[in-house]
């Protein structure tokens, strides 16, 4: 299990990053989810085997892009 912070760029509203956590929680692996549209970033813990490509599939499928991924 690894836990990664993702910064989204392209967040407005609640909605917004309502949007990219449901996303993100449908990425087989992904355990938990939390997006802050404060920050513009989110905490997500991932099994080992979650590439960082597939989560920024995801980001992309809601129309946000993926700024940097840190392990945490």
């Amino acid at each position: 299990m690894k836990k990664l912070k993702i910064t989204i760029s392209g967040m407005h509203c609640a909605s917004c990053a309502g949007n990219v956590e449901r996303s993100l929680k449908k990425v087989q692996g992904v355990r938990n989810v939390s997006v802050s549209l404060m920050t513009n970033k989110s905490i997500v813990e991932v099994e080992d085997n979650v590439s960082e490509e597939a989560l920024k599939h995801a980001v992309a499928k809601t129309g946000y892009k993926v700024v940097e991924i840190q392990k945490v």
